[in-house]
């Protein structure tokens, strides 16, 4: 509770400091004239009198949101009191303040006309109670506004500084962020050259001893036995080094990602991202011929990747309402698959191939593997993406 800031609406002490402005003049005004102004010959303090000095007053309710417009209306409510013969002396602050205010949140050049009405309203004043003559009653003024004015662009060319020192300081802050992606990411290639180090290492080990073992295999076994146990010793060592700086490699998931140690997803989960783009509201359909085999890990990845890219554009691109048809066609070498829309959403004409990152990384993911991938609009409307990975021949 220590730690926390009772933040107020500006507004509402503007209300409160205006009301209370106004209450403090109408009760002193009503008791100076009782006690000393009525002797004067300055006219009663009526009702009038009361309604004026709320308008003198009340304006500065507005004072942040439309310092102008109260700093002209104060000055008019004074100017009429003034004019219709009230005591001079017991008003002149608000018009004061309302001038501060102008002063303080508009430029320079701006603001000076604010002078204009401050100064003649206490020229006018003092001209009028102290029956000055009138260089004298215009120097009062003048200095009473000038010192206004001198605190007032003290306080503006201050909260100027404090924004443009606000403004550095976030600069600084994003160059300071910056910077630690810039050392992230040299840690990361730097971890990936140590990781290329130690995969070299321990499959060149597993060479020599893969070697060594079928060598002796006939005319040794228990030196082909002990060779096949270190075989299994390094191999684990390397899996868990590679594991630990994978870790350290991966960047933060989103929630929407698969976790960050959990198996890498292959087309045996193609029933759940489809499940996930019916939830978003896609209406996907699912075609599959051929006979389904297991592909490689990479090229199992890859195909999801790839598939799963594709529902995400059609989702970001052709809306919710789109229906999409997979489809699947396992041949004697190679997987061919198309992902299409019926354009529902109104898919832009100008999203051709290569137009978006989304595109590169499946040309990329699919190149890697010897395939091919293309993606444009369809002839009867709408989009595809169709790509072919080849298969082992073995595997026919």
């Amino acid at each position: 509770m220590g730690g926390r800031r009772l933040r107020v609406d500006p507004a509402v002490v503007d209300a409160l400091l205006a009301a209370a402005l106004a209450t403090a003049t109408v009760v002193y005004s009503w008791q100076a004239y009782q006690a000393r102004y009525r002797y004067e010959n300055w006219r009663p303090f009526d009702a009038a009198a009361v309604a004026l000095c709320l308008l003198v007053t009340l304006p500065l309710a507005l004072r942040r949101r439309a310092p102008w417009t109260a700093l002209l209306v104060s000055s008019a409510g004074l100017l009429v009191f003034l004019g219709a013969g009230y005591q001079p002396s017991v008003n002149p602050w608000s018009s004061l303040l309302a001038g501060y205010s102008v002063i303080v949140r508009r430029p320079a050049r701006r603001a000076a006309g604010a002078a204009a009405p401050v100064v003649g309203g206490l020229w006018l004043a003092a001209g009028v109670q102290a029956e000055l003559p009138a260089v004298v009653s215009l120097a009062q003024a003048a200095l009473g506004a000038g010192g206004v004015w001198v605190f007032a662009t003290g306080v503006r060319n201050l909260r100027e500084r404090n924004a443009r020192l606000a403004e550095l300081t976030e600069r600084l802050r994003q160059e300071q962020e910056l910077r630690a992606r810039h050392a992230v990411v040299e840690e990361r290639v730097r971890i990936a050259r140590e990781l290329h180090d130690v995969v070299a290492h321990h499959l060149s080990a597993l060479a020599v001893q893969a070697g060594l073992a079928g060598y002796v295999f006939d005319s040794d076994p228990p030196a082909a036995k002990a060779a096949l146990a270190s075989i299994g010793a390094t191999s684990r060592e390397a899996l868990e080094e590679m594991r630990s700086l994978l870790r350290v490699l991966r960047l933060a998931p989103d929630a929407d990602e698969d976790g960050p140690y959990l198996p890498a997803p292959g087309l045996d989960r193609l029933d759940e991202l489809v499940d996930r783009s019916r939830a978003a509201g896609l209406d996907v359909r699912v075609a599959v011929s051929g006979r389904p085999r297991p592909l490689a890990p990479g090229a199992d990845l890859c195909a999801y990747r790839v598939l799963q890219e594709a529902l995400t554009n059609v989702l970001k691109h052709a809306g919710a309402a789109a229906r999409v048809d997979v489809a699947l066609r396992y041949r004697a070498d190679r997987l061919d698959a198309e992902v299409g829309d019926d354009g529902a959403g109104g898919r832009p004409v100008a999203r051709l191939p290569g137009g978006g990152l989304g595109l590169i990384g499946m040309r990329e993911r699919v190149k890697l593997y010897g395939g091919s991938v293309d993606a444009g609009p369809r002839p009867h409307g709408g989009f595809a993406v169709v790509f072919s990975l080849p298969l082992p021949a073995g595997d026919a």
